[in-house]
């Protein structure tokens, strides 16, 4: 992930909600583009759900060999540091469930049917509740692998759900309740991670490897000033969503994720 594409980059929050706080999930599984998309767009969700029993699944799509701004880097030595640190924030996220990596080259990733049959196989096999997944629509989105993997959610859910696709897979078909789609074009769905914004904000240090480019920006990194931009983020959209749905009182929140909720899978 670049700079340009920083979820973190200061901006104006906007979102209509029509739902809030949905029940803690059996199972869930989060597909990310890259080592830290997950961390980034829905780590303080996932957390509070496995503070609360939830099974948490991961899958990654790339290798996130790209993830660093020295040309003359090593990149398999990055492939090996990026997937140990992903399953170092899993692990401080209090995933139990299996972590996947579908090893796709950075930069590459494309939706094609080898992929969606990889990915809706995982979910046959992790029967995840709830999955989560970057929005494959918004709008001026410039890094391909955002959308391709955020296709690859949707068009999985489709596959992993009917028995006539993928057959030869000998896994059973599997329908999840929901899906939830960070970075999204129109959010309409707020979780409150007041509670765990600290859990999210340790995983996503767990990246050690991103602390000068994607997250710190520069070569001394300032990470007191990487988690002030985690918090404004998180505060800007619990005052955006409180403000939005306040008719309900949704009473202290001082931090949230917001999405887009598809309950028609």
């Amino acid at each position: 992930m670049t700079e340009a594409q920083n979820p973190l980059t200061p901006s104006e929050v906007s979102i209509r909600v029509s739902s809030f706080n949905i029940p803690t999930p059996t199972r869930a599984l989060a597909i990310g583009a890259h080592p830290d998309d997950i961390d980034f767009g829905c780590g303080g969700t996932l957390s509070k759900w496995a503070a609360d029993g939830c099974e948490v699944s991961v899958l990654v799509c790339t290798d996130g060999s790209k993830g660093t701004w020295d040309p003359d880097a090593d990149e398999i030595a990055l492939i090996k540091i990026r997937k140990r640190e992903q399953t170092e924030a899993a692990r401080r996220l209090g995933a139990t469930g299996q972590i996947r990596f579908l090893g796709q080259i950075d930069g590459e990733l494309e939706s094609t049917l080898v992929q969606r049959a990889a990915v809706a196989r995982f979910i046959r096999e992790t029967k995840p509740e709830v999955v989560l997944g970057h929005d494959p629509w918004k709008r001026y989105r410039l890094h391909p692998d955002h959308r391709h993997a955020g296709l690859l959610a949707t068009e999985a859910i489709v596959a992993a759900r009917d028995p006539k696709f993928f057959p030869d897979q000998g896994v059973a078909h599997h329908r999840p309740d929901l899906l939830l789609l960070f970075e999204a074009d129109e959010p309409d769905h707020v979780e409150d991670i007041t509670s765990t914004l600290s859990v999210k904000v340790d995983a996503l240090l767990a990246h050690e490897s991103q602390f000068e480019s994607t997250m710190a920006s520069g070569d001394d990194p300032d990470l007191a000033k990487f988690k002030a931009r985690v918090a404004a983020k998180a505060a800007r959209a619990a005052q955006a969503a409180t403000a939005s749905f306040n008719h309900i009182g949704l009473g202290v929140m001082r931090h949230a994720e917001i999405f887009k909720l598809i309950d028609d899978l």
